[in-house]
């Protein structure tokens, strides 16, 4: 595996300074993620963000998405996201979108007995994991690997869980995908990663719990 070959990809900008979500259930990452992919200049860019997105909004949901129909609802989500901003070859008619999907049902939580590994970093990131460690090398694989590590220090930064350096991140992704992801350091560099007093305030309370 080329190892250096995803580490000298461009960060995602995020911008922080746009209005709220417009579909809360997915998460604010996930947001700023799909705000990013309509500004890719090429749509070869644009579609593979969206594509690692969909698994990404795939992998947050426990409800199965293994038909076509459970599948067009993820696309669909992901265009009423982009505000029907998305310039990509979508692989499902979303015109009706709006009109299809309605309000989202809730993304259902993880169960309390279900066990979760590593709790700071949550039932998605350990998905994440175990998604890593199968995928095929490529494009696909670079971003993800990418987005996981971010997603990683965000935790750690809410969580005030030990440190939240980013030699932490790298050697957490090392183990925890039993060694086949191998961050190069020298050659990775993290975006700016900003805990609004929101987040920060939530994530107290549901320690508190």
């Amino acid at each position: 595996m080329n190892e250096n070959k995803y580490m000298n990809q461009q960060g995602l900008d995020y911008n922080t300074e746009r209005p709220a979500m417009i579909m809360p259930e997915y998460g604010r990452e996930i947001q700023k993620m799909v705000d990013h992919a309509v500004t890719l200049p090429t749509k070869e860019e644009r579609q593979c963000c969206a594509e690692t997105i969909v698994k990404l909004m795939i992998a947050k949901s426990i409800q199965p998405v293994n038909d076509e129909n459970s599948r067009q609802a993820i696309w669909d989500h992901l265009y009423i996201m982009s505000n029907q901003q998305l310039d990509i070859d979508w692989p499902y008619d979303v015109s009706n979108a709006e009109k299809i999907t309605g309000k989202p049902q809730p993304i259902a939580m993880v169960p309390h007995n279900e066990h979760v590994r590593v709790r700071h970093y949550g039932h998605l990131v350990e998905k994440l994991f175990e998604k890593l460690k199968t995928m095929p090398e490529g494009e696909e694989l670079d971003e993800l690997i990418r987005l996981t590590a971010h997603q990683m220090k965000r935790n750690l930064m809410l969580w005030g869980h030990g440190s939240a350096e980013d030699d932490r991140v790298f050697s957490d992704m090392r183990t925890y995908t039993d060694g086949r992801i191998i961050i190069d350091s020298s050659n990775f560099k993290f975006d700016p990663i900003i805990i609004s007093p929101e987040e920060a305030a939530g994530n107290r309370k549901k320690r508190k719990k």
